[in-house]
């Protein structure tokens, strides 16, 4: 028998599984983390030093009220053993380096109970004192290792923001912070060339401060301002985590903070250094918590894909592709077409609520800015979601419900029109406001006010503004970056319409013009077309897609509200699965593959007409069929 190369000239070719997209790979397995118990600390404290990594760490000193006490532990990765003491017994003190080589700084001993400059240096074994600081302070911070390490901040008689660094043999003074505090927290792994400090004792207590090895400079705060935290990670990748008795944990990814899982036990002075090398792996251990002092150990563990992770790495369904699925017995073969997609369940917003304006490029990054709460008018709120949960950020400037334009991703958003002002019977806005991944900037206004807008643009200098509320609007705006132009108009005038794609290839649907209707319309840059209907006349409609040849149409009102999601290849529409929630005015973000339905307007029996629920829309690029079984 002729083997299939000698046939046709080439190898078929031999997998295990069949190829996953990207997007389809996020979100099987999305990036997300979570604290889980280790071993307790022998002895429960608070104010204690700390060093190394989550699988090797070092415990010294601390508060066992009322004595101070020089104890040193050893973490293995599931329990701590008990090793030779601080020969200086403090509280108060800032660790630095690895669980082998680490720096006991400073701190505040017992006796006439006062501030110290001492400085001890373990080597694995035992603890010897070497070189001290030049300032005498406590509650401070440091990050490094014991050849090159740094401290910063703390309280002599007053709060400071003195920085030293340590070259293996002496201190030396280097510029300052520029906010003096102490209760703070850093990026325990950072060097003296790159590390991070965050919270303390000033007010507000949420600043944060970059160190380039030579000055300080402040970056974007943390959500929850607070001081007595724990930290780790570097200056690109860190974790902040507990203080002022909270469980509130946060990641820093270089430019932003983002809330994810809290703690299991809220908790102040904890550990002060040491526990992890980035914010996928942090150690959390003792501190202060009711009824007192403790020895609790958390782990924190990223895992999962993240957005930011090489596509590379992943297979993508090539249309005409032919291959042996070995661990099957089954030869493919990938057609086009889209697969079957379905919606899951993600989590809920923490505000329960409808008519917000989502945006974002993935279920894995989205937000949802403004909307209406059971009960009550436009609200001002702002979440994030990372694929898993939602986090609150920075407010928006205006009040804002009616289901706004929204256009970007989540690091680089447009959220535009609405319903503004206080109240139940708001005014219609005009309002245009951009998201930099911290905070929101009032731009140049819509120049016609509407609600129930629809909306596209996949990127915040170049979004689309269509329909509208009240009176069936057919106004068409495009934004450049800078300024609102009006373009050609709908055929079909209507709002409480849903949209999706592009300022230059985008598709209208559903509304009321002024009854409710199926109509769908293409945008090819310069005008629009009518093309063939919804299956389902339908308003408070949304929907998800990169641009006017794919995308999904969910939710809405026939009455009364539905849960239908219909499929648009570019030419016609299909009933795919339902979502499950009924939900009108919903958020929404995504493309045909990847998307959200974000809280909405519906029937639910808790918290009133508003929803807090999250539903994941996720649908593979291709078809992979069976050919035949070996």
């Amino acid at each position: 028998m002729s083997e299939y190369k000698g046939i046709k000239g080439f190898q078929v070719q031999t997998r295990t599984e069949d190829p996953a997209p990207f997007a389809q790979a996020i979100a099987d397995n999305p990036y997300a983390g979570a604290w889980s118990s280790g071993g307790n600390l022998n002895t429960a404290r608070s104010e204690l030093g700390g060093a190394g990594i989550q699988t090797a760490a070092l415990a010294f000193g601390g508060l066992v009220y009322p004595p101070f006490v020089a104890n040193t532990e050893q973490y293995d990765g599931s329990s701590w053993t008990e090793v030779n003491d601080l020969n200086t017994a403090r509280t108060q003190l800032a660790g630095v380096g690895l669980y082998t080589a680490a720096l006991a700084v400073s701190g505040y001993t017992p006796g006439p109970n006062t501030n110290v400059n001492n400085v001890e240096s373990w080597d694995g074994t035992s603890w010897t004192e070497i070189a001290e600081v030049n300032t005498t302070r406590r509650n401070l911070a440091g990050s490094g290792t014991t050849p090159a390490a740094l401290v910063f901040g703390g309280y002599s008689t007053t709060l400071i923001g003195n920085t030293e660094s340590w070259n293996g043999s002496s201190w030396t003074e280097v510029n300052d912070l520029n906010t003096a505090r102490s209760d703070l927290a850093s990026a325990t792994s950072g060097t003296t060339t790159a590390s991070l400090a965050f919270g303390g004792g000033t007010n507000p207590k949420a600043q944060n401060e970059s160190w380039n090895g030579s000055s300080w400079t402040e970056v974007n705060d943390l959500n929850t301002g607070r001081q007595n935290l724990g930290g780790a990670g570097v200056q690109t990748s860190a974790l902040a985590f507990a203080g002022e008795t909270v469980a509130i944990t946060e990641s820093w990814d270089g430019s932003s903070w983002t809330e994810v899982a809290d703690l299991a036990t809220a908790r102040y002075d904890l550990n002060v250094g040491g526990g992890g090398v980035s914010n996928s792996v942090a150690l959390a251990f003792g501190g202060n918590a009711p009824p007192g002092k403790q020895s609790a150990t958390e782990e924190w563990t990223f895992s999962g894909i993240q957005p930011t992770d090489p596509a590379a790495a992943y297979a993508d369904s090539i249309i005409g592709d032919f291959y042996y699925n070995s661990s099957e017995g089954k030869f493919k073969n990938v057609i086009s077409g889209v697969g079957t997609g379905s919606w899951a369940s993600g989590g809920n917003l923490n505000t329960a609520r409808g008519q917000g304006g989502g945006t974002g490029a993935s279920l894995t990054a989205s937000i949802l800015a403004g909307g209406k709460g059971p009960p009550g008018g436009p609200s001002t709120n702002v979440e994030q979601y990372n694929g898993s949960s939602w986090s609150e950020i920075t407010e928006i400037n205006s009040l804002r419900s009616g289901t706004p334009g929204g256009a970007g991703p989540y690091t680089a958003a447009l959220i535009f029109g609405g319903e503004g002002g206080p109240g139940d019977s708001p005014t219609q806005a005009t309002q245009n406001e951009y998201y930099n991944g911290s905070s929101w900037t009032e731009l140049n206004d819509l120049n016609t006010g509407r609600s129930y807008i629809g909306s596209s643009g996949a990127v915040y200098t170049a979004a689309l503004a269509f329909g509208g509320n009240p009176g069936a609007k057919n106004e068409t705006e495009t934004w450049n970056g800078s300024s609102w132009t009006e373009v050609n108009n709908l055929n079909t005038g209507r709002g409480a319409l849903g949209g999706f794609g592009t300022n230059t290839s985008a598709l209208a649907f559903g509304g009321n013009a002024p009854s409710r209707v199926a109509n769908a319309e293409t945008w090819d840059g310069t005008s629009w077309t009518e093309v063939n209907d919804l299956n389902t006349a339908r308003n408070y409609i949304v929907g998800s897609g990169a641009d006017s040849t794919s995308g999904i149409a969910f939710g809405g009102s026939e009455p009364p509200y539905t849960a239908k999601t219909e499929e648009w290849n570019g030419s016609s529409w299909t009933e795919v699965s339902d979502l499950a929630t009924l939900r009108g005015s919903s958020g929404r973000s995504g493309t045909t593959q990847s998307a959200l339905a974000m809280g909405g307007d519906s029937p639910s029996p808790v918290g009133g007409p508003r929803n807090a629920a999250t539903e994941e829309w996720v649908q593979s690029e291709a078809i992979i069929k069976t050919v035949t079984s070996s």
